[in-house]
């Protein structure tokens, strides 16, 4: 008998219930040896996560408080119950320690999130990755056994930010404090040379990952290959190196 409070969404037209359902899935990613995922939170964030992982193939179970939400994504995920993540019992009969990641992906409400994150660390869930909207939650949350914390809305902002103030950075990705992968488009100053002969490694200290050129991305540029104006050069390097390379190339 399910706990008071919960009621599941199961996949449509699957026809079984929910325990004899999750033992059919478990069944089948053992076999393709694939992993098994669990997002507690159906906001945007939390949504968007799911309905991706899903898209790729994914089982996934979609966890949220709100039937209105919960109704909205059950025909994109694997599995969608509406409960609350808070009740300790509601999510231990999830069957939660099956999964191989779980996403705590729950927004304003901070005292939900840490109380989620708190109960799947004492389920000895192997990997529990969970989003937070400040710095001092985030300190939180890894101080109470969170693998990892992630910030999208503060991510999303600085590359944002990046391309508002460098129109030629058409993305962003922060490694570190000091180090970051962007993807630059090549201007008029490179176009007709290789990368030999802008000797981007010696002079900025970067390295170049690959080149896109259209739909196609060529991982393994070759030095002598001309680029063209418009190709997109994938570089990793220290910020500051990055920068330079951007305002004396493009």
């Amino acid at each position: 008998m399910l706990p008071e409070g919960l009621q599941v969404v199961p996949a449509a037209g699957s026809g079984l219930c929910y325990n004899e359902e999750i033992k059919h899935t478990a069944a089948k990613g053992a076999r393709r040896m694939k992993k098994q995922f669990a997002v507690i939170g159906m906001g945007r964030f939390g949504s968007s996560v799911a309905e991706y992982l899903n898209k790729l193939g994914y089982e996934v179970l979609a966890i949220d408080e709100n039937e209105a939400r919960i109704q909205e994504i059950s025909d994109r995920v694997t599995h969608a119950v509406q409960t609350d993540s808070t009740d300790e019992d509601a999510l231990r009969s999830l069957g939660l320690r099956n999964f191989d990641v779980v996403v705590v992906a729950i927004g304003q409400d901070v005292q939900a999130s840490i109380m989620t994150t708190l109960i799947l660390k004492e389920m000895n869930i192997p990997n529990i990755i969970v989003k937070a909207t400040s710095e001092l939650q985030g300190k939180v949350l890894a101080k109470i056994g969170a693998d990892k914390v992630i910030f999208p809305e503060r991510d999303m902002g600085k590359r944002v930010a990046h391309h508002l103030i460098s129109p030629h950075i058409l993305d962003y990705i922060e490694l570190s404090e000091e180090h970051s992968i962007v993807e630059i488009r090549a201007g008029q100053a490179m176009a007709g040379q290789s990368l030999r002969e802008l000797d981007i490694r010696a002079r900025y200290n970067c390295n170049v990952m690959g080149i896109r050129r259209g739909d196609k991305l060529n991982i393994a540029p070759n030095a002598d290959e001309k680029l063209q104006e418009q190709d997109i050069l994938v570089i990793i390097g220290e910020n500051a190196n990055l920068n330079r390379f951007e305002k004396t190339m493009t």
